[in-house]
């Protein structure tokens, strides 16, 4: 198997994330950059890495990397590299491509050469002058930044947050990875209850069940490398079988949520069926103040509405005070909440243990954490990691 460079590119603020799920793969030579984790693996481990991971976006195998000041200098180093082990001779090979503080700014144009290029390379190659591109999908990515060109082969396709199980929307729904990240960044354990009470269209309730099951984010979808020669259904097969090897679906789970738009309720009720949760997660329509999350040391976590795009500021306000005082009312529960409110600490009368910038799409929030006690331990079952 050959040793890859790859990258699982991510939302800003996850970065750390992602590279510690990379680790729990079994991948250790692991960089953390702006937007990106890099990481050599092989073929399998980028079946591995888009099935497993919660919080990226994307995985890329780099292909090359060279400085650019010119079209030429990109033109002979991007053919310079060995296309034609990985695309073949009826793969279809567009070409995408972003520059960043680079001389080489027209983006069209930058496009085209590495085209050219890697036509001419793919002629050499399968001795034709003209490819039907009515194969398998090979996505091409050059992006510039600093005069430095990256080329990168997209093993994923539509982001990874889309993880097949929402066919509806909310308006303003959470993405899939956000939700992930925020259960991570939690102390939650499947043994623990979890309760949301702007649950919406449920995302952070059914991210929390495939994580309590161990369900690999992936699972239900397709990739276009699965049709890759140079990937193999061999090894997707076993990246599979691993996966539906490590299923977990014996545990017990106290998921719940709620939410004041019986819409929203119909439209996270018909996800989880599609992840296959629906005997799992509890929802009610209800608002925030009737709300009553059961069980003790359980995580609130949730993303209740913003000013910006949903309600009015006062209704915002007014949500956040009564769920300052959701929170206030069971003690034994942490409380995790993702807003772009500066006034949360304001409004729930207490200062967050901790707080984290996250970018919600493209809103800069904050994921306000109020930490309670942790569950004692009980001396009948195996230590659990708090």
């Amino acid at each position: 198997m050959a040793k890859l460079d790859l990258i699982a590119t991510c939302p800003m603020g996850l970065e750390a994330i992602v590279a510690r799920e990379i680790r729990e793969l079994g991948y250790e030579d692991v960089t953390v950059e702006n937007g990106r984790v890099t990481f050599t693996g092989d073929e399998l481990a980028v079946c591995r890495a888009n099935l497993w991971l919660r919080t990226a976006d994307r995985i890329l195998i780099k292909m090359g990397q060279f400085e650019a000041f010119t079209f030429d200098e990109l033109f002979e180093g991007t053919k310079a590299l060995d296309w034609p082990d990985w695309i073949p001779g009826d793969g279809e090979f567009p070409v995408e491509g972003r520059s960043h503080k680079s001389q080489l700014s027209s983006v069209p144009a930058c496009q085209g050469i590495v085209k050219k290029a890697i036509v001419e390379k793919m002629k050499e190659r399968y001795h034709t002058d003209w490819f039907h591109e009515d194969g398998p999908l090979y996505v091409i990515e050059v992006s510039l930044l600093n005069d430095i060109a990256t080329l990168t082969l997209d093993t994923t396709g539509p982001s990874l947050h889309k993880r097949g199980y929402r066919k509806l929307v909310t308006e303003a729904p959470l993405k899939e990875t956000m939700a992930a990240a925020m259960i991570n960044l939690s102390r939650w354990r499947p043994e623990r209850p979890l309760y949301d009470p702007f649950c919406g269209s449920g995302t952070i309730l059914i991210e929390a069940a495939m994580i309590g099951w161990n369900i690999a984010p992936g699972l239900r979808r397709s990739f276009p490398s699965e049709a890759w020669d140079a990937i193999g259904e061999d090894r997707w097969e076993q990246a599979r079988e691993e996966a539906y090897d490590s299923l977990q679906d014996d545990k017990p789970l106290e998921i719940a949520g709620s939410d004041i738009d019986p819409k929203a309720i119909e439209v996270a009720q018909a996800a989880a069926k599609a992840a296959g949760l629906a005997n799992e997660l509890k929802f009610y329509v209800e608002p925030v103040v009737k709300a009553r999350p059961r069980g003790d040391y359980g995580c609130l976590i949730t993303n209740p509405p913003y000013g910006e795009r949903l309600g009015d500021q006062k209704e915002v306000e007014r949500a956040l005070r009564q769920l300052g005082n959701l929170s206030a009312s069971i003690p034994t529960w942490s409380t995790f909440v993702l807003s772009p409110s500066k006034q949360l600490e304001h409004n729930f009368n207490r200062s967050a243990d901790k707080r984290r910038k996250l970018f919600n799409g493209r809103i800069e929030c904050q994921l306000y954490q109020y930490f309670g006690p942790l569950p004692p331990r009980n001396v009948n079952k195996e230590p659990s990691d708090q």
